[in-house]
């Protein structure tokens, strides 16, 4: 199994900044890539971005790109979401989740942590 651990959420005016980390535990070594997601209030769940866990490649979601940057560090099994020029539509709980090897499947997640952006 794989445990991961989201912080680094908060409250932030719009315009600001925050960085999102997620840290992975045990079975680091069944990763296939790791991604962020958010969910809103009555929304569904929506993809932000990945990252691959041997070769580093990202891939975005158009709504965020050039906003918000995926970055890993290996060494600390952790991966980060840069996030810039929040607006309050950005407001909602992040969650990481990580792909495993064999399943290609997001099979394990964090428990979320709260962004709230105020205009």
């Amino acid at each position: 199994q794989v445990q991961l651990v989201e912080s680094g959420g908060g409250l932030v005016q719009a315009g600001g900044s925050l960085r999102l980390s997620c840290a992975a535990s045990g079975r680091t070594f069944s990763i296939y890539a790791m991604g962020w997601f958010r969910q809103a209030p009555g929304k569904e769940r929506e993809f932000l971005a990945a990252i691959s866990w041997s070769s580093g490649n990202t891939w975005a979601a158009d709504s965020v790109k050039g906003r918000f940057t995926i970055s890993r560090d290996n060494a600390k099994n952790t991966v980060y979401v840069q996030m810039n020029s929040l607006k309050p539509e950005d407001t909602a709980v992040y969650y990481c989740g990580a792909i495993d090897r064999d399943s290609r499947r997001y099979d394990y997640w964090g428990q979320g942590t709260q962004v709230t952006v105020s205009s």
